[in-house]
């Protein structure tokens, strides 16, 4: 009797587990596009696009390694996991099923039953998509009073080698973050990501979600890299052209630009199209070649190993729970102007319009102007985890819920970060050059025309007073608050309240 190997459409890795132990002369391969997975949130249609190209030229390279595939399309009807597996074991004498443990928990849970439901022995291998595993990250956070990134990337990289002498780090320091922060003004010329022309497959596919699906953004000029080759191609592209400037302009916006020097790789990572390894590999080889400065190869690693590792480890530790936390007590719904861009003020509407084209934005336009404004609104944690989880290509639930919840919303209560990532209109203007272009002037901070992330700022520092006055990351901020004169708070609080009563209206 033959075994069942399903493979999840964000698991499209060439040195998947469940391949290695699989027979390839006698197993099935299962894989399927579902309509649960299209549907539990609003998915932008590129995102949905690039999946099922990936998953379609996914098994067109099995098939041609001569594995037996069974691939279930969106026509099929089928609506989850457990429908799909059920459906290939009536038809099919199936002997085993084997997978490697899902990325998210909804499905997690559903893999949890079939042995009960289906009575067929369920195999759960690891994901090797990661470089820690699940009990590794809990065996370094059991004892831990505080988990912090920093600490856990410092054993990642003593673990993996990345950029060490030896038992030091490569240059003598850990982390070139300060030296990741300069705004971008023209030059150097901006590094285009690699772009993709969509070939029959992928041309099907679009035709596919223009028809049957209903998603957030727009399918026009479709990109993205939807096979190995191309995302070895996109790294490739990155390394030579995009990485040299990397680390300089990191946390840079620009009106003008999309990308800057960001590579677009998340996507390819998250879907299993490249290994961490691979990327690390090549970063590291252009800093040793002399080709790439150590801040960049540095900042790139530290996404991957670091940060990238922690979240998945956050996620699988803290769930199911972890997704309800709401530890600042927000109510506020999600403005309506996240889904249309149609807003005045120019960084959110110019990061949403890029977001509905691209299905991307990097992580200092996620971080500090999306969630930043979603942090000092009081938005209902919930719903900019669900717009987060919508909208980007490379947005999955391990990856989404810890970086929105945990770094963005602070929602958490500070278990993945030390102090919420809270900033005025000041910092925007710094890093990019949005305001030059916005009707809000961000040098003022009350009246009609000030900017809005200005007294919302100071409005936040007031409204939770109690909750960060002692966190020592946010002192100067208090202090700065406690040489404002009662008239003027009094100002700055009618303002801010005025805006999260209006802020469809901005």
């Amino acid at each position: 009797m033959p075994r069942l190997g399903l493979i999840f459409g964000d698991q499209l890795n060439a040195d998947h587990a469940v391949l290695g132990e699989l027979d390839r002369d006698r197993d099935h391969v299962l894989i399927g596009e579902l309509s649960d997975e299209v549907g539990y949130v609003w998915h932008h249609v590129k995102k949905i696009t690039l999946m099922f190209s990936a998953m379609r030229h996914h098994a067109a390279d099995l098939e041609r390694s001569g594995w037996t595939v069974h691939y279930r399309y969106f026509e099929d009807s089928i609506e989850s996991f457990t429908e799909l597996v059920r459906l290939h074991c009536d038809r099919h004498d199936i002997d085993e099923i084997v997978v490697a443990r899902p990325g998210e928990w909804r499905v997690w849970e559903q893999v949890n039953t079939w042995e009960s439901d289906l009575g067929i022995s369920v195999t759960i291998l690891p994901d090797t998509r990661f470089l820690c595993t699940v009990d590794d990250f809990e065996h370094w956070a059991r004892d831990r009073r505080q988990l912090r990134m920093e600490y856990f990337y410092r054993r990642m990289r003593r673990a993996t080698g990345y950029l060490m002498d030896g038992d030091q780090p490569a240059g003598g320091t850990w982390n070139h973050d300060r030296d990741n922060r300069k705004p971008w003004r023209g030059d150097p010329p901006a590094a285009q990501p690699m772009h993709f022309r969509p070939d029959d497959v992928t041309d099907e596919v679009l035709d596919l979600v223009g028809q049957k699906v209903d998603g957030f953004g727009a399918l026009d000029n479709f990109d993205l890299p939807v096979s190995r080759e191309q995302a070895r191609r996109a790294l490739a592209h990155f390394v030579r052209t995009g990485l040299p400037n990397f680390g300089d302009f990191q946390d840079a916006m620009s009106d003008d630009e999309d990308y800057l020097f960001h590579s677009r790789l998340s996507l390819c990572l998250n879907l299993g199209l490249l290994s961490p390894t691979e990327v690390c590999d090549a970063a590291e080889k252009a800093w040793r070649d002399g080709n790439a400065p150590l801040n960049a190869v540095e900042g790139l690693i530290r996404q991957i190993i670091g940060w990238r590792e922690f979240v998945r480890g956050i996620y699988w530790r803290e769930m199911p729970d972890y997704g309800e936390l709401n530890a600042l007590g927000n109510e506020q719904p999600l403005p309506d102007w996240y889904w249309s861009g149609q807003t005045r003020m120019r960084c959110l509407a110019r990061t949403i319009e890029a977001t509905r084209k691209n299905a991307y934005a990097h992580h200092i336009q996620r971080l500090m102007v999306t969630g930043n404004f979603a942090l000092l609104l009081g938005v209902v944690p919930k719903a900019i985890c669900d717009w987060y989880l919508a909208v980007y290509a490379d947005a999955f639930d391990w990856v989404e819920l810890p970086n929105t919840l945990g770094m963005v919303m602070h929602a958490d209560g500070g278990l993945l970060g030390s102090k919420p990532y809270a900033a005025s209109g000041k910092y925007i203007q710094r890093m990019s050059d949005y305001c030059k272009s916005c009707p809000y002037q961000v040098s003022e901070t009350v009246g009609e025309d000030a900017c809005p992330f200005n007294a919302l700022y100071w409005g936040f520092l007031m409204r939770h007073e109690q909750d960060f006055k002692a966190n020592p990351r946010m002192k100067m901020m208090y202090r700065n608050l406690e040489r404002m004169d009662n008239a003027r708070r009094r100002a700055i609080a009618r303002r801010a309240e005025w805006i999260r009563a209006n802020v469809a209206y901005l």
